[in-house]
């Protein structure tokens, strides 16, 4: 059997018609950037985060760039994140010229560990970036708190969490600004790069606006120096024909976490399952975790199962970040994690006969043949 770890074209088959249409519409009126389809987007993602402004981006990566530079942060600056991330968290906070701090990540949840966060803040930091990461949002109330404290900006990456809820509250709706993309693999992909940057504060969304048409209000008048950061409305179009599933698809890949969770605890196996913590976990990524990691992930590719590692090297190991001067052990929960965490399929569309084949194959690694699918489907 072939399990890839995200089947797009399953996807794409469901809502090829309203996906096409909307292309269509696009096509007909021949308005590319921003505009109409920009604007319904901007605002079908605010509500749906409970916020009251949305601003379309070119990329998630952006998104975080964009609010940075919406607070002047810069040469001389710091910003507490965590190093167990997709490397746009780190990059945009460098790329400005500021600092990077980093907060090693709790070991069950994989995001920052919030009881660290205080001890790294100095006359210098000017913001907070938890990440939301797998889809399960970081104890953002602590955070917030902490903020409100030391006077600092707290930016929601929130790339991987779109929906998801802490403490009743949604991605992106806790934090002065949250950070979405619609880069394809994402629950809420469009058909290229994308991104949202949704507020609360109508100055603050009005300057990530703003920024992102090079500083220019209006047309041609540049009050600021901002970047060519503008959503597609091709993006946008596609984005919104998607975001009606979204409720559904999120349904289906929390079903799937839990026959996961299920099926390796029959199996009695020695690895770890996600520990969900917050009121809506999302499952972008199902992440296990092995000490014979990097093994059983080529045994799963031999038995055509797709996986992925999310992330093999932490931040402050790459090698760009060198000049910091954090070697090898300065945050072990993130560089265990690196070491030991495998992402399995997740999609809506996986089917029962899937994910049992993919425990069934960690079974075998594991030399455990009796748990065949057999013997497992005997038992219900």
């Amino acid at each position: 059997m072939n399990v890839p770890l995200l089947d797009l074209k399953a996807q794409y088959a469901v809502i090829k018609p309203e996906v096409e249409a909307a292309i269509a519409e696009v096509l007909e009126s021949q308005h590319f950037i921003l505009g109409p389809k920009v604007e319904e987007l901007e605002k079908a993602i605010a509500a749906y985060s409970q916020c009251q402004f949305g601003i379309g981006v070119s990329s998630g990566s952006d998104a975080l760039l964009v609010c940075l530079m919406a607070e002047n942060i810069g040469e001389g600056d710091e910003v507490i994140t965590t190093p167990y991330t997709f490397f746009a968290t780190g990059g945009a906070i460098a790329r400005l010229g500021a600092k990077p701090v980093f907060v090693d990540i709790d070991p069950v949840t994989y995001n920052i560990n919030v009881g660290d966060i205080e001890s790294k803040i100095t006359p210098r930091t000017r913001a907070i970036i938890p990440v939301h990461l797998y889809g399960q949002m970081a104890d953002t109330d602590v955070v917030m708190e902490l903020a409100r404290k030391h006077n600092l900006v707290v930016i929601e990456d929130a790339a991987q969490a779109i929906g998801a809820e802490y403490k009743g509250h949604r991605a992106g709706s806790l934090g002065h600004y949250g950070c979405f993309s619609f880069f394809p693999s994402k629950n809420l992909g469009g058909f290229g790069d994308g991104g949202m940057v949704v507020a609360n504060d109508a100055q603050r969304a009005e300057r990530v606006r703003c920024l992102r048409g090079h500083g220019a209000k209006p047309k041609y008048y540049h009050k600021l120096i901002g970047g060519n950061f503008r959503l597609d409305a091709l993006q946008a179009a596609i984005v919104s024909a998607k975001l009606p599933y979204l409720d559904r698809w999120t349904a289906a890949r929390q079903q799937n976490a839990k026959r996961y969770d299920r099926l390796f605890r029959e199996a009695d196996l020695p690895i770890e399952v996600p520990a969900v913590h917050a009121d809506r976990h999302i499952f972008n990524q199902y992440v296990i975790r092995s000490s014979d990691r990097d093994a059983l992930q080529a045994h799963l590719k031999k038995c055509g199962v797709g996986t992925e590692v999310y992330y093999p090297v932490p931040l402050h190991l790459q090698e760009c970040f060198a000049y910091l001067g954090q070697g090898a052990g300065a945050f072990p929960e993130s560089e265990r994690a690196a070491k030991e965490t495998l992402a399995l399929p997740i999609q809506p569309e996986l089917t029962q006969a899937q994910a049992e084949y993919v425990v069934d194959s960690v079974a075998q690694f594991y030399g455990k043949e009796a748990l065949t699918l057999a013997g497992v489907q005997s038992q219900r």
